[in-house]
């Protein structure tokens, strides 16, 4: 008998981590498609097809579910970052807008992942517990982008001058071009807009390294 319930447990535990990851594919389409507001825990399962038990066995709730799916996806973009950042493999660059074109290439244009954030921001925003969850983790992605721009930068001589300043500077032209890049009819137009503006903000906060000692 123990070991039949031993044999038959087995299975599931394996399931476990295949389980999770449906339910987060799966949250990630409903709330693109439905909005947050109008995503509740059967949309997600039908999605995924599963039963409520096997939500309620990984997460508590939707808000749970949102912020396993947003952790995930930022954990991936730093964690390829980092990555690039340990290889010495980064591109050669010889001017500051080969600067911009290859960090903006690391965090791109999602209409899908925009859709879903931007509404749960709004959310977050009424509960200051996700609004310290969110704050803290675009923190961290920041954190790690900004050494990738150091490097770059350090291959063309020039350094960053002010790093509070440039940081939620860089955010948020990041925030309000993407929202051009995604409802204008001329999507090229709007991203070499968008390029341009973050060349113009990091020129503004650097100068040559020699200027610097």
């Amino acid at each position: 008998m123990v070991l039949s319930m031993v044999e038959t447990t087995k299975p599931v535990k394996r399931r476990r981590p295949q389980t999770r990851q449906r339910l987060l594919d799966a949250a990630l389409e409903v709330y693109a498609e439905r909005g947050f507001g109008n995503s509740s825990v059967e949309h997600v399962c039908e999605r995924a097809g599963f039963t409520r038990g096997a939500f309620y066995s990984n997460f508590t709730s939707l808000e749970e579910l949102f912020l396993s799916m947003w952790e995930q996806r930022s954990t991936q973009m730093l964690a390829d970052v980092e990555a690039l950042l340990s290889s010495g493999e980064q591109p050669r660059v010889r001017s500051l807008g080969e600067v911009v074109e290859f960090v903006l290439a690391v965090v791109p244009v999602d209409d899908r992942w925009y859709r879903v954030s931007a509404e749960f921001t709004a959310h977050a925003l009424r509960n200051p517990s996700l609004k310290r969850v969110i704050a803290g983790r675009e923190t961290a992605i920041l954190g790690t982008l900004m050494p990738l721009l150091d490097q770059l930068l350090a291959q063309i001589g020039l350094a960053v001058t002010d790093r509070a300043a440039l940081g939620p500077a860089l955010v948020a032209v990041h925030d309000g071009t993407l929202v051009q890049c995604l409802i204008e009819d001329d999507a090229e137009a709007a991203h070499i807009r968008r390029a341009e503006l973050f060349r113009v903000l990091v020129e503004h906060y650097t100068a040559p390294k020699k200027d610097l000692v």
